[in-house]
C-alpha cells in the first residue's frame, strides 16, 4: 500500500509540475548598459526614446516586458552631467524600467548623488555586494527585487564591480566595502536563495562586473561559475557584446552608448538574445523624445560658445589610443596641466618638472575645427581639480610601473604625461607585489623592470632625485592604480586649484594663442611600448 502510495505521489507530483510550469513564451527581457547619457538618437546611437518605444512595440505584439540596466547610466555625457545624472534617472522613469543595478561611474559625482539618484528612481537601484563599514548592511536600500509580469514572478538582484574603489573617485566610496570574489559569491548565492524561497519562477542578475581578464576572480564569469541558480545574467562595465552561456545561464550584454538595445527571449527551451542595432528599429516614443530634446537644447545653449580651434583631429579613443599609448591629444592635456601649475605655482618659488593623467579620464577625441565648450566637457568631464606632487624619483618609477602593469592591453591609468619621458617593455611580464590598500591593483614588485624613465624636466632621470610633478586630483585619492600618490610618506600633495578643463582652455587660449597647430599633429615620442 505504501508503495502505490509512493507511486501515486509521484505521478501526482510530476502531473502538477507539468500543469504549472513557469511559461516565458510571452516574456522579454530589454536590457541597456553603460549607456553613459548617451541618451539621445544620434549616429550610432539608439535614444531612451528608442528602448521605450521598442518596449511599446513588444507589449502590442502581447509580449510581456522586463525592463533592467546593468550600469553606468548617469555620467559621461554632457546631456546629464550638467544635472549630475538628475535628468539620466528622468528619462529612465518616463521609460518604464523595472530594474537596475549601481555601476562605478554612479559614484562619480559623490556618494550624496548616489544616494539621491537611488531615492530618485521609481525603480530600485541595487547592489548586493556593496557594504556600509559603520553599520555593515548593504548600501542601497534593496538588494534584491521581485517583479510580476503576466502570471511569472521574477526575481532580480544586483551586484558592482569590486573595482569601483579605483574607478571612480576614491572619495566617494571611503567607508564603503564592495565584497570581492568568494565573498561576493557567497552574497550573491545568497540573493539567489531568497529569491528561489519566495517561488521566484526566474532569476536575473543584473551586474556591473565585466569580462576582462585582469578582473579575474570579479568578473561575470566568476560569479556564473560559482553561483547556482540564476537563469539569465545581464552584464555591462567592459563596454563588450556578450552572448553565451555558463553553467546553464545565458550571459548577455550589449556593448555602450545605446549602440544596441538588448532583447532576450525564451525561444526553443533557452533564453536567446536579440539584440537590436542602431538603425534596425528607428521608432522613438514622442513624450520621451520630448524631454530628451528639451535637455539636449538647454545644454546646448551653454555649451555653444567657441574657445577655440584645431587644425588637427586630437585622437581620444580608447584601444588602442589614450589608454594603450602615446596620443596627440593626451600631450596636448598633459602639456596644459604644466603649463597651468607652473604659471599658479611661480609664487611658491619651486619647479614644475612634468605632468602625468590618466589616459582613462580622457573620454572623447576632438575633430579638426571650432572646439566648444561641449567638445571641452566631453573630453574632460569629471572636474577634477589640479595639484602637484613632491615626490623621490623613485616613487615615480613604481607609479609608471603600476600604472602600465596590463600595457599592451587597454587600462584606465595608462600614462599620458609630459616633461617625462619613459619606455615600456611589455616582453616582460608585471610582477606583482602586495595588493595596493582599498584598490584591486598590485604594486609591482620590481619597480624598473617593465618600464624605464629617460628624462624628467629635460634632464637624465634619477631615482634619488626630488622631482615635482602636475597630477589631477583622481590620482592623488588613490584613484585606477595610483595609491602611491596617497602615501604621506612617499608623497607631499599641494594644491594648485585649477579645475583641469579650465586649465586645458586657458593654455589654448593664452599659449597657443587660440589654435591647437601643427605641432600636435602626431604623438610627440614621449612614450614607447616596446611590444
Amino acid at each position: 500500500m505504501k508503495k502505490i502510495l509512493a507511486v501515486l505521489t509521484l505521478v501526482f507530483a510530476c502531473l502538477w509540475g507539468t500543469a504549472f510550469a513557469a511559461d516565458f513564451s510571452h516574456l522579454v527581457i530589454m536590457h541597456t548598459n553603460d549607456t553613459h547619457g548617451y541618451d539621445r538618437r544620434a549616429d550610432g546611437v539608439n535614444s531612451m526614446a528608442t528602448v521605450a518605444a521598442l518596449k511599446k512595440d513588444y507589449e502590442a505584439k502581447g509580449y510581456d516586458v522586463l525592463l533592467v540596466d546593468a550600469g553606468d547610466a548617469i555620467q559621461d555625457n554632457n546631456l546629464v552631467n550638467f544635472s549630475k545624472g538628475k535628468t539620466a534617472i528622468d528619462f529612465m522613469n518616463a521609460v518604464g524600467y523595472d530594474a537596475m543595478t549601481l555601476g562605478n561611474h554612479e559614484f562619480d559625482y559623490g556618494s550624496d548623488v548616489t544616494q539621491a539618484r537611488i531615492k530618485q528612481a521609481k525603480f530600485p537601484i541595487m547592489s548586493a555586494n556593496i557594504i556600509v563599514d559603520a553599520t555593515g548592511k548593504p548600501l542601497t536600500p534593496k538588494t534584491h527585487t521581485i517583479v510580476k509580469k503576466g502570471g511569472l514572478k521574477i526575481g532580480i538582484f544586483g551586484l558592482t564591480t569590486p573595482s569601483t574603489v579605483t574607478t571612480s573617485n576614491p572619495k566617494s566610496t571611503r567607508g564603503l566595502t564592495f565584497l570581492s570574489k568568494d565573498a561576493m559569491y557567497k552574497a550573491a548565492q545568497k540573493e539567489v536563495d531568497a529569491l528561489k524561497a519566495q517561488n521566484c519562477d526566474l532569476i536575473v542578475a543584473i551586474g556591473h562586473l565585466g569580462s576582462e581578464p585582469d578582473a579575474a576572480g570579479d568578473r561575470s564569469n566568476d560569479v556564473l561559475e560559482n553561483v547556482k541558480g540564476i537563469d539569465v545574467f545581464i552584464d555591462g562595465h567592459d563596454h563588450t557584446v556578450k552572448n553565451l552561456y555558463i553553467n546553464g545561464a545565458l550571459l548577455t550584454e550589449t556593448g555602450a552608448h545605446l549602440a544596441n538595445i538588448g532583447a532576450v527571449l525564451y525561444e526553443n527551451g533557452k533564453w536567446t538574445e536579440d539584440l537590436h542595432a542602431y538603425g534596425c528599429f528607428n521608432q522613438e516614443d514622442a513624450k520621451v523624445k520630448v524631454m530628451v530634446d528639451k535637455a539636449q537644447a538647454d545644454i546646448d545653449k551653454q555649451l555653444s560658445t567657441v574657445v577655440g580651434k584645431t587644425t588637427v583631429e586630437l585622437n581620444g579613443s580608447r584601444d588602442p589610443g589614450v589608454r594603450t599609448e602615446e596620443t596627440n591629444l593626451g600631450d596636448f592635456i598633459a602639456d596644459a596641466y604644466l603649463w597651468q601649475v607652473r604659471k599658479a605655482s611661480v609664487l611658491d618659488k619651486v619647479t614644475i618638472d612634468g605632468a602625468i593623467m590618466n589616459g582613462g579620464s580622457i573620454r572623447a577625441g576632438i575633430a579638426a575645427g571650432d572646439i566648444t565648450q561641449n567638445d571641452m566637457l566631453r573630453v574632460l568631464p569629471y572636474h577634477n581639480y589640479l595639484q602637484y606632487v613632491t615626490m623621490k624619483g623613485s616613487t615615480l618609477l613604481e607609479v609608471l610601473e603600476a600604472a602600465t602593469c596590463t600595457t599592451p592591453k587597454a587600462i584606465g591609468a595608462f600614462p599620458q604625461v609630459a616633461g617625462i619621458a619613459y619606455t615600456v617593455d611589455t616582453t616582460k611580464p608585471f610582477e606583482k607585489g602586495e595588493l595596493y590598500p582599498h584598490s584591486t591593483y598590485y604594486s609591482p614588485a620590481k619597480p624598473g623592470m617593465r618600464v624605464t624613465i629617460t628624462s624628467v624636466g629635460g634632464k637624465a632621470f634619477d631615482p634619488d632625485a626630488t622631482y615635482n610633478i602636475a597630477v589631477p586630483d583622481y590620482l592623488t585619492s588613490g584613484g585606477d592604480t595610483y595609491y602611491p600618490l596617497t602615501d604621506p610618506s612617499k608623497v607631499t600633495v599641494h594644491d594648485v586649484d585649477y579645475l583641469d578643463v579650465d586649465a586645458v582652455r586657458n593654455y589654448l587660449n593664452e599659449e597657443l594663442g587660440g589654435s591647437v597647430g601643427a605641432a600636435y599633429a602626431q604623438p610627440q615620442g614621449r612614450i614607447m611600448v616596446l611590444q
